[in-house]
Parts: structure tokens; C-alpha cells; sequence
């Protein structure tokens, strides 16, 4: 069994087909083990013997429209590449907070990845990379001016649609925690060293 982060694009809390509740019941249904939510924002974790990513983002996406109506999209990562991410640092000695929002945003299995990445398209964000491992794009956001939207993340809508979905590295991290807090303590037939 592998344990798996869903990422659901465009969850708005106060909706009722949106709880956590709804939509864990959504992964309960199709027989997903040691379903959870994080955060109130679209982030279930759970547990499958699926390993084709984009089945099962497919999958779950075709039971959101079908039990709730969303058709927002789903993008899956595994524990693994989400805590590789984790531990590769991009984002060394800063701290996300107002003007340093650190964020991740995440392509659909199976999307393009890009030839280039912009050149630092305005003031307001720092592109620091695409890791090709998690398929996704990460940058430094100065949100400082409450309203604005970067011109990168209009980038980023208009290249992938419904193809992303951003979360803030703070998220990522609380995610990664809750995967690792529902992994089993040990697996049949492993040692301890």
C-alpha cells in the first residue's frame, strides 16, 4: 500500500459539497484506506495499492463530479515524492511569511513540463524552480499588496488550466506530516536494525 496526498483544485470550505467530511467520504466510497484530511482546503491523504497516478487521479476526479459536482481537478503525489521535495530545500533560509510567501504549485500527472521557466515575470515573484521529481513549480511570492496577482501565477493559469494547483509550503509541510503520522509503525516481515 502506498500512501497518497490528493490535491483538489479549487475547494471552497464554506460550500457544503466541500467539507472535509463530504469529501472524505468521496475516498472512503471508493475503498481508499486510512482517509484523512488536512487543512480545510482540499488536501485528503489515504492509502492504496494503485500505483498508475494518473488512474487514480482520474478516478477520484470522476467521483467528485459524480457524488459532489466538483470538477475543480485532482492532482495526486505520493508520500515519497512529497517528502523528497521536503528534503531537497528549495527554499534555503527563508521564511514563508508576508513578502516571502513560499509556494508550491503542483502539474497533473501526465502534464507538460516546461521547456523554460519565465524569467522572473515581475517584481512581485522569485521563480526558484521546477523540480521534476514532485512535478512542480516553486517560487517566492511577495503578496505584501493584498490584491494583486502575479503575473506568474496568470502564467501558470493560462499555460496549465486546471492542470495545477498551488499549496503554500507550509501546507506541503503539514501534509508530509500527516502522511508519515498515518503510515504504519512497521510493515509485515520488516526488521528493525
Amino acid at each position: 500500500m502506498t500512501r497518497y496526498a490528493a490535491l483538489l483544485r479549487g475547494i471552497a470550505p464554506s460550500l457544503p459539497n466541500n467539507s472535509n467530511a463530504r469529501l472524505r467520504s468521496v475516498f472512503e466510497r471508493l475503498g481508499y484506506a486510512r482517509v484523512a484530511s488536512v487543512l480545510a482546503s482540499g488536501n485528503i491523504t489515504f492509502e492504496s495499492d494503485e500505483a498508475d497516478v494518473p488512474a487514480l487521479e482520474r478516478t477520484i476526479q470522476a467521483a467528485l463530479v459524480e457524488d459532489l459536482g466538483i470538477g475543480g481537478g485532482t492532482i495526486v503525489r505520493s508520500l515519497g515524492e512529497l517528502r523528497s521535495l521536503l528534503d531537497s530545500d528549495p527554499f534555503p533560509g527563508l521564511t514563508h511569511g508576508r513578502g516571502s510567501y513560499l509556494v508550491v504549485t503542483f502539474l497533473k500527472d501526465g502534464a507538460a513540463p516546461p521547456t523554460e521557466l519565465p524569467d522572473d515575470p515581475d517584481p512581485l515573484v522569485r521563480v526558484v524552480g521546477f523540480d521534476k521529481a514532485a512535478r512542480a513549480f516553486l517560487a517566492v511570492i511577495d503578496n505584501s499588496e493584498p490584491g494583486q496577482t502575479p503575473d506568474f501565477m496568470r502564467w501558470l493559469d493560462q499555460t496549465y488550466g486546471k492542470d495545477i494547483t498551488t499549496r503554500t509550503w507550509l501546507t506541503v509541510q503539514r501534509i508530509v506530516k500527516k502522511l508519515e503520522a498515518e503510515r504504519p509503525s512497521s510493515s509485515a516481515g520488516s526488521m528493525s536494525p
